[in-house]
């Protein structure tokens, strides 16, 4: 097998970290199949990051409904000017059932159009 990543260093940062993470509303991601439920790179220290991804989210206008799962993004969609790490970014996100708008933690500024300000 190729080399990969080991699952215990997917998220290479405690749940404290997340409060300093940016966060964006997004209508709409609807391939949900490429989303990963955290629990299979964190185990049993799923529910401290989940805690503190909710809190950000509902802050942010999320009604508190849907599953929040990690999303990767590989270096290669981000500017070269950025300096992303070569393993990329995992984003968390949360879909809304009532509208389908998606929330999304994100520990690096996004540099896609539709979150510029």
């Amino acid at each position: 097998m190729s080399f990969t990543i080991q699952k215990d260093n997917v998220v290479p940062y405690g749940p404290e970290e997340l409060r300093s993470f940016r966060v964006y509303g997004f209508e709409w991601i609807d391939n949900l199949h490429f989303l990963v439920d955290p629990k299979e790179f964190l185990g049993s220290r799923t529910e401290a990051y989940e805690e503190v991804a909710k809190e950000r989210f509902l802050e942010a206008g999320w009604a508190g409904d849907g599953k929040i799962q990690l999303l990767w993004l590989p270096p290669f969609v981000f500017p070269l000017s950025l300096g992303v790490a070569s393993e990329g970014v995992i984003l968390w996100h949360v879909k809304q059932k009532d509208d389908g708008v998606s929330f999304l933690l994100a520990p690096v500024a996004l540099p896609f159009e539709e979150f510029q300000q």
